[in-house]
């Protein structure tokens, strides 16, 4: 049987609730797949790297934004769910209670507040892993 590649990614699901009304933090991606498409803070972790470690790395690096604590949702590994190849992404979320202000960099263009109401299209399953991460809250 052949060995098959799989690539591990993190994303971070940071959910803000601040003058009643429900938000998440999105970025627009810079870079295909789906460059210019909505999509949660994430990506790739460095070779020997924790995964919480990588996921709080990725979010800083993408928003700005840093946060202390993060809890592990779950995996998700659809196998299609990266045009680029097999890839398993370990969901973090966290919540605060002030919108942060961001600073969109590395692989995000743009960085915002997107109310849960009026989500735009998402890049990936990223749809799928914030409806996971409202639940596991």
């Amino acid at each position: 049987m052949k060995q098959q590649e799989v690539a591990v990614t993190v994303d971070s699901v940071v959910f803000c609730n601040a003058n009643s009304e429900f938000k998440v933090l999105l970025i627009k991606r810079k870079n295909d797949p789906f460059g210019g498409q909505w999509a949660l803070p994430g990506g790739f972790i460095d070779e020997n790297e924790d995964l919480i470690t990588a996921a709080k790395r990725e979010l800083e690096e993408e928003t700005g934004v840093v946060v202390n604590t993060m809890e592990q949702v779950r995996a998700f590994g659809k196998p299609g769910r990266d045009p680029r190849g097999r890839t398993i992404s370990i969901a973090f979320v966290s919540r605060i209670f002030q919108e942060a202000d961001l600073s969109a960099g590395d692989d995000a263009a743009e960085a915002s507040w997107v109310s849960t109401d009026n989500l735009p299209e998402l890049a990936f399953d990223h749809a799928e892993i914030i409806e996971a991460a409202k639940n596991y809250l």
